[in-house]
């Protein structure tokens, strides 16, 4: 490694972090907007890559199913993703054991962002698992792909996904993991659909949102999402719930499985 990538790394990380998050602040972005780069973002202009160039895409939705659709996060606020106190105000060690990863496992964690959730999940899943990294913006990859450089982690392949497809293989992944993400597709009912896909017979999508219903979570409305909102549209599109955890801090814990019973209309 050079040693200009060294002091990038090293001494020069902590300064530049800070500086990003100010900034961040300072350009009058919500300090507890979604943690990941999935959706549409008029504001932002995030790079989609194939995403734009793919003329099969339909128009973007502003709502689904009674519910407005947020706008995601730019990648320019990656450093809040990885902000010192995530962990004590969320508890993510606690919802990572929920998740109840094995060594072995092949794992998505989709709208990735810069890695937060990837990284501590291909220490669960070990040397012989997988974790898919998928986003939609280039340059939350290349964060990914450098902190796995750093942290020497080489069992994480990051995936540039579309609007409307993750690119994930079929029948293949133990669990789907969604951080704050869901409430931003823009095209929900065709990422449910590949998600549903994607999984094992065994699989299951956990899904972590911040509780709409408990005004005392310092998140924005368009960024929170009830349980009741959540069962309707994941029984929609052919999932049934399968678990919850209910003690963490700010967000809902769901686990939903592909329900063998549902039929497309």
């Amino acid at each position: 490694m050079s040693s200009v990538r060294q002091l990038f790394l090293g001494h020069a990380q902590p300064i530049l972090l800070r500086l990003s998050i100010l900034w961040f602040l300072f350009m009058g972005y919500d300090s507890h907007l979604s943690s990941t780069a999935y959706g549409q973002d008029a504001t932002a202009e995030p790079s989609t890559g194939q995403a734009d160039a793919s003329n099969s895409i339909p128009p973007a939705l502003t709502e689904y199913m009674g519910r407005q659709i947020a706008q995601t996060m730019s990648f320019h606020g990656a450093p809040w993703l990885i902000r010192d106190d995530r962990e004590l105000e969320e508890k993510s060690s606690l919802a990572l054991r929920q998740l109840q990863l094995e060594p072995g496992m092949r794992v998505c964690d989709l709208g990735c962002g810069n890695g937060y959730w990837s990284l501590m999940m291909s220490r669960m899943v070990g040397d012989n698992g997988r974790v898919l990294a998928v986003d939609i913006q280039p340059e939350m990859l290349h964060l990914l792909q450098l902190r796995c450089e750093e942290s020497n982690i080489t069992n994480i392949d990051a995936i540039e996904g579309t609007l409307v497809d993750p690119r994930l293989p079929g029948g293949s992944l133990d669990l789907i993991l969604l951080v704050d993400v869901y409430h931003e597709f823009s095209h929900p009912e065709q990422m449910l659909s590949k998600m549903r896909r994607a999984l094992k017979d065994t699989g299951v999508v956990a899904l972590l949102e911040y509780r709409e219903e408990d005004p005392r979570v310092p998140i924005k409305p368009l960024h929170k999402m009830s349980k009741r909102q959540i069962l309707r549209e994941y029984r929609a599109n052919g999932f049934k719930l399968a678990r919850e955890f209910d003690e963490l801090p700010w967000q809902h814990l769901m686990f939903f499985q592909r329900d063998p019973n549902w039929q497309t209309e």
